[in-house]
């Protein structure tokens, strides 16, 4: 029974949680809730290197780079989450951020057996991708020493991308390959060894911090406004027309017209009502302003 993931603190039995399989519902979402509540506290001493973090995504993209996430199982999935989620919301094209999973696709659904114990497969799947030395490979995996992600995480180096680990134990074999390590330890789970539980939460956590501050630092948020989603269906043609208004104060026709304009650009229609100007000379704006609303509102200098 002497095995490594032994003295893994994400596989150890939660003494609080002891006694969870006499308990009705309620007592056991008191326990689970107690323990989530500890995940932030966890994270909140991390800020520091999950910022310095997301500097390096940042000025990957914008040298041309992309984000790539690396995982197995739930890490897998939360980072294809995160990665599919960034172009409806920040308007960014599919291949910006992507998520890699062991298995492939069809390990999103279904558990593909042994495709997270080969180093090779996770080195031939950034291949597959093309990956270069202007991207960053983020290896994500609870017990810190997943082979297919540390195999990934070897490649990247070795093509000199840049490296960030994310796991949930101390000293782990991807530390050493990482050039920014993030170790969310938030202790054993409730239910002993199931990650998707706390580690996955705190993944899921630090993942929206890193590409929600790498996107608000592209210029992709005004104020606190998304303000190059994507309104690709009725909810979200609503939601960007409510900006506009929250964002200018304009009238309801005002906005229609700007709206239509714009070609449903949420950004250009802001800087047509804010400096008075019309869409191609929003537009204008805005390129010289890298697409940042405020500046683009003040108009070149």
């Amino acid at each position: 029974m002497n095995h490594m993931l032994n003295s893994l603190l994400t596989e150890q039995p939660n003494p609080l949680t002891d006694h969870i399989d006499e308990l009705p519902s309620a007592e056991i979402m008191e326990l689970i809730n107690k323990e989530d509540q500890r995940i932030a506290e966890h994270i909140q001493p991390l800020i520091p290197v999950i910022a310095q973090a997301a500097d390096l995504i940042l000025e990957a993209f914008q040298s041309g780079g992309r984000l790539f996430y690396v995982g197995a199982g739930t890490s897998g999935r939360l980072g294809i989450l995160d990665a599919s989620e960034c172009p409806p919301t920040y308007g960014t094209p599919p291949s910006m951020v992507q998520g890699i999973i062991a298995g492939g696709f069809r390990a999103v659904k279904d558990p593909v057996e042994g495709a997270e114990d080969s180093e090779e497969l996770g080195a031939a799947d950034l291949d597959e991708h093309g990956i270069d030395e202007n991207d960053v490979v983020v290896g994500i995996a609870a017990s810190g020493r997943t082979p297919y992600v540390l195999g990934a995480m070897r490649h990247a180096k070795e093509i000199g991308a840049t490296v960030i680990s994310l796991s949930n134990n101390a000293g782990t074999p991807m530390t050493l390959l990482a050039d920014v390590s993030i170790e969310a330890v938030v202790g054993p789970e409730v239910v002993m060894g199931s990650t998707r539980m706390k580690a996955g939460s705190a993944q899921k956590m630090i993942l929206n911090m890193l590409t929600t501050t790498a996107m608000i630092r592209l210029g992709k948020v005004y104020r606190n406004f998304m303000v190059d989603l994507n309104p690709s269906n009725e909810k979200l043609v609503h939601r960007a027309k409510r900006m506009i208004h929250l964002a200018t104060g304009a009238n309801e026709a005002d906005i229609e017209q700007a709206f239509a304009g714009a070609d449903g650009h949420v950004k250009t229609a802001i800087v047509m009502l804010m400096a008075g100007v019309d869409a191609v000379e929003a537009q204008r704006r805005l390129d010289l302003a890298d697409g940042f609303v405020r500046s683009a509102i003040v108009g070149p200098s």
